[in-house]
């Protein structure tokens, strides 16, 4: 596992002396002219992309004369199909590789937009910004720190544009909670609760692909990367959310987008503290990563125990409807992101503030947003106004130079959150953060899978 982790790092830390002079930020508005097509590749023909970041994309993408020209996918069904629906949509072929180095080689694409398992998504975004690419970066950005500080430190060297694919950072109503909350209007946080539950028995499982997928048609070896080198596994690789190393599951796929949010809000890195429990109490079907889990974190400065607050994150896959929940309270009451609305609700009433010679402390009623503003949920809904917000914002800044609203230090800064959780959950230890190593700790050690 070490060696192949190694021999992928030094690869791409290799070719940087070279592509980080050639394609600069600087030398890259050089060739890309206001007025010229950014040519776009994509990685992964996933059901995300097909459903979602793809109509995303063309919603914006003849006003903004962008164009997809190029797709990888290691999966000959999935390269085939892809190549098809994209002529289909878009009124011209698109080149189809075997894989992104093949792509990249092609020198045919100015900008990827990346939408794979969740592991490769930190090791994908290195590929792309050694080959010049902006990139659009599905969550989670990462599932271990060394993927994590690999990928920042690249993004980094070559001044590429990142927008990581957490489109709350878009969405109206979460922008107008981020004012009134960073306004000092809320008071203090003194916790948060976020929820996200669902009973859907195909959640994450594809049992008709996992049937068609043979060994011969993809290249098992490219998909590992630097994950433990296994004997081929079509659940594996079809249904990675369901496993660990190629993914989290929960944390990843959907605490990632709530917990960042108590980044953006509160301009707090990374949690204290992180302490989960859960297990596969419902879906017997040979998974590994929990159908129930809660996690508890503790938040505030470094350097003062005595000042912070507490977010708990619970999620089950038996029972819900999928309808996420994100309340932040204060002791003057709640900012609810579901009703996109600030209550005194639970606030400090006089009766209660009087015993103690204290003033009541109630917050007023204030609509955010419509209420109909709302990020949605499924990864395989199109129509979604934030996630188009969001590929706009980033089509947008590949033009400008300009940070685009989820940059890469936000996909960083989640990963460390959804990395303690796993170290956490998988050790049964309280898990901590080192900010001098940059390493997340459980039971006194460095935590490794």
């Amino acid at each position: 596992m070490k060696n192949t982790r190694r021999a992928f790092l030094k690869k791409t830390t290799l070719a940087a002396a070279g592509t980080a002079i050639a394609f600069s930020a600087k030398s890259y508005v050089n060739i890309l002219g206001a007025n010229d097509r950014v040519r776009v590749g994509v990685i992964g023909f996933s059901d995300r992309f097909r459903y979602s970041l793809l109509p995303a994309f063309l919603n914006h993408h003849t006003e903004l004369n962008f164009d997809i020209t190029a797709l990888s996918d290691i999966w000959k069904i999935r390269r085939d199909e892809g190549q098809v629906y994209l002529k289909e949509k878009l009124g011209h072929d698109v080149k189809a590789f075997r894989n992104n180095e093949e792509l990249y080689d092609s020198k045919n694409t100015d900008a990827v937009i990346i939408s794979t398992a969740d592991f490769q998504h930190a090791l994908h975004t290195i590929e792309a910004v050694r080959a010049g690419c902006d990139a659009y970066v599905e969550k989670p950005f990462a599932e271990t720190m060394e993927d994590n500080r690999a990928a920042l430190k690249a993004v980094k060297e070559t001044g590429k544009i990142i927008q990581i694919g957490s489109q709350r950072r878009s969405g109206a109503n979460y922008h107008a909670a981020a004012n009134f909350i960073q306004s000092g209007k809320f008071g203090p946080i003194t916790m948060v609760e976020l929820t996200w539950n669902v009973n859907q028995p195909g959640r994450w499982r594809r049992p008709q692909l996992v049937t068609q997928l043979k060994e011969a048609e993809t290249d098992w070896k490219r998909y590992l990367i630097n994950r433990p080198v296994v004997p081929f596994d079509a659940r594996k690789h079809l249904e990675y959310r369901l496993f660990w190393p190629y993914s989290s599951g929960m944390p990843g796929q959907w605490m990632s987008h709530q917990i960042d949010t108590v980044h953006w809000f509160t301009g707090l890195k990374h949690p204290r503290s992180v302490v989960a429990n859960g297990g596969v109490y419902f879906w017997k079907d040979g998974r590994e990563n929990w159908d129930t889990m809660t996690a508890v974190f503790d938040y505030g400065p470094e350097n003062d125990p005595s000042t912070g607050f507490q977010v708990v994150f619970s999620s089950r896959m038996h029972n819900g409807v999928e309808r996420p929940t994100e309340i932040y309270f204060s002791n003057g009451g709640e900012l609810n992101l579901i009703t996109n609305r600030v209550s005194p609700n639970g606030g400090l009433t006089e009766n209660f503030a009087r015993a103690m010679n204290l003033q009541p402390n109630l917050l007023p009623e204030v609509t955010l947003e419509d209420p109909s503003v709302q990020t949605v949920s499924s990864a395989n809904t199109g129509g979604d106004i934030t996630t188009s917000n969001h590929m706009r914002n980033w089509m947008e800044c590949v033009r400008s130079r300009k940070q685009p609203n989820a940059p890469v230090e936000a996909g960083y800064q989640h990963s460390i959150a959804c990395i303690m959780t796993t170290a956490a959950a998988r050790t049964g230890d309280k898990a901590t953060f080192n900010e001098t190593t940059q390493e997340v700790m459980a039971g006194g050690k460095i935590f490794k899978y």
